[in-house]
């Protein structure tokens, strides 16, 4: 999912018998169904696609601070804190409300005069029947930060008194940010207190039942932990994966969300994954809170275009179920599933949607048959698989591509089945306007071989600087970060081997990545817009020395972030 997988199919199904290559143990009713089907020999793999992180807006977002987001079980109800001077403290408990699910947001209302008092109440954490809230409080009653819990009989009755949770998970040290896992079972917090591996280190404590007392208590260890900050944990509800905040090095602002995840709950935690630029901008970003299916995560924010000091917004993330990348969710990645069932492949371990649960199952079967017949979020995907002919078809959005000069088409020797040869003479692709790259978030993907030093592999006619393309030392560079200088990677392309070179740009900067690494990273948008035509294999003013020498292979651009 975060990472990159990578296999060959090499499947064949007939007459309802599981050919070589077929995992056996398949349901039979999987194989018979459709009969007679080959599919040949390509590679694929996997990429964790986020949509657009956006904040929720007024009338939750205010001009004060919005923080801690906790949503519901059910999507419908959403918790948070807010230091707005018409609370009964600096920092009140909040809730608001939404009906139905894509509904918008309610005005928030003040959770009240005994759930909130003078002191700091904040960072709630509701339960999955919705009848527990539990927060952080500063109130005299307790020792220093610590966890209380409210409870009420029904989800429409009121909330009861809250109460400490005791010595179980409280200490004379700061108790913060808790969370309720799907069970009940689990209470994920962080803590100050001495032992830990630094400054705030995540914590867990456990109990047999809902109505016993917490036990057990936990530190989550390295590789969760470091010497830094780590807090605001977020368990899913299948307990496997753990959504945090830390200030550790390799982020793309001061604090930035994580996740790492184990196979099973006897297991060590996994070392942690930046979600990248789609969530992380060089702002602060933390407080996850993941929704109970899994295909939605909340934060706070005070990355611009926050109303207030921070905003909450939301991020949607979507499983890849177009596993052989050929824009179409088919018959061919249900052959793939099937070849893989009962392993652990993360190609194929897309349920429940989208972060999977170790196994390929009937859960991952659900979520592809949920996405029959749809198309990847592509604004345009040229394959390159042409065996002759002046022209290149776009198979997403039908934004066909010329044929300039006399390129050759390599129907056997592509890196993903055929590609077109560019000479560096006068050979290159002309298309259509696809985008301007300052209206949206967007990637942009590409299979490129040779090419020499000055040399382009996309530009767009109009535009401030060049797509990708290859610097003075044969590294790949964009140049849409005009006026300012172009951001340039270490990582030479042009020694005569395929590479994988690509262009996130989240809307706040832009990441170049090479083989599915990410080799730069620029925190400054596309200064100036574009409106002109696509260009492949050439400089955006048709300058004979950006002419590619070499092959170029499936190009694809999407409409969202799409992290390898």
């Amino acid at each position: 999912m975060l990472w990159n997988k990578r296999t060959t199919c090499n499947a064949t199904i007939a007459s309802g018998t599981a050919k070589e290559g077929i995992i056996q143990n398949v349901p039979i009713s999987l194989l018979t169904v459709f009969g007679l089907l080959i599919v040949g020999s390509r590679p694929v793999r996997a990429e964790y696609s986020f949509g657009t992180a956006t904040g929720l807006g007024p009338p939750v977002n205010t001009t004060y601070g919005e923080g801690a987001p906790s949503i519901s079980a059910d999507g419908l109800t959403l918790y948070f804190d807010s230091d707005s001077p018409d609370g009964y403290g600096n920092n009140d408990l909040m809730v608001t409300t939404r009906k139905p699910l894509q509904g918008a947001w309610e005005e928030p209302m003040n959770l009240g005069e005994g759930i909130n008092t003078a002191s700091f109440e904040g960072m709630p954490s509701i339960s999955a029947d919705g009848l527990s809230l539990y927060f952080a409080s500063t109130r005299p009653d307790g020792k220093n930060w610590d966890i209380y819990a409210t409870t009420r009989l029904a989800l429409d009755a009121p909330w009861e008194e809250p109460v400490n949770i005791g010595s179980g998970v409280n200490t004379s040290s700061g108790e913060y940010f808790p969370n309720i896992s799907h069970d009940g079972l689990s209470l994920y917090f962080a803590s100050d207190r001495p032992g830990g591996h630094g400054f705030v280190d995540l914590y867990v404590a456990k109990r047999a039942t809902i109505h016993d007392d917490w036990n057990a208590t936990g530190n989550l260890g390295s590789p969760v932990n470091t010497a830094v900050f780590e807090g605001w944990p977020s368990i899913s509800a299948d307990g496997l994966r753990l959504f945090f905040c830390s200030f550790r090095p390799g982020g793309y602002g001061r604090g930035d969300i994580w996740v790492s995840t184990w196979a099973t709950t006897d297991e060590r935690w996994g070392a942690p994954v930046n979600l990248g630029p789609a969530v992380n901008a060089e702002s602060d970003d933390a407080c996850p809170s993941i929704s109970a299916d899994g295909s939605t995560l909340y934060f706070f924010s005070d990355r611009q275009g926050s109303i207030g000091g921070n905003d909450l917004w939301q991020v949607s993330i979507d499983p890849v179920v177009d596993f052989n990348a050929d824009n179409r969710v088919d018959i061919e990645d249900l052959i793939l599933l099937i070849e893989h069932w009962g392993t652990d492949e993360t190609l194929c371990d897309i349920g429940p949607t989208p972060l999977g649960d170790g196994v390929v199952n009937a859960a991952d079967l659900e979520v592809l048959m949920s996405h029959w017949g749809q198309d990847a979020h592509f604004l345009a995907h040229w394959e390159l698989d042409e065996i002759g002919g002046d022209i290149a078809y776009d198979s997403a959005a039908k934004n066909h591509a010329a044929v300039v000069g006399d390129a050759s088409w390599q129907a056997e020797n592509g890196r993903v089945e055929g590609a077109l040869q560019l000479d560096g003479i006068d050979d290159y692709l002309a298309a259509p306007f696809i985008l301007d790259p300052t209206k949206q978030p967007f990637s942009v993907y590409a299979w490129i071989k040779g090419g020499q030093p000055g040399q382009t592999v996309i530009s767009q006619q109009g535009a401030f600087g060049e797509w990708l393309s290859v610097d003075s030392a044969g590294a790949l560079s964009t140049g849409l970060t005009f006026p300012m200088p172009p951001v340039a990677s270490d990582t030479v392309i042009t020694d005569d081997q395929w590479h994988r070179v690509g262009l996130v740009s989240d809307g706040k900067g832009m990441s170049l990545y090479v083989d599915d690494i990410e080799v730069a990273r620029s925190d400054t948008s596309p200064i100036l817009p574009a409106n002109g035509d696509l260009q492949i294999g050439v400089g955006m003013i048709l300058d004979p020395s950006s002419l590619w020498s070499g092959m170029i292979d499936d190009v694809r651009i999407y409409d969202r972030v799409v992290v390898p």
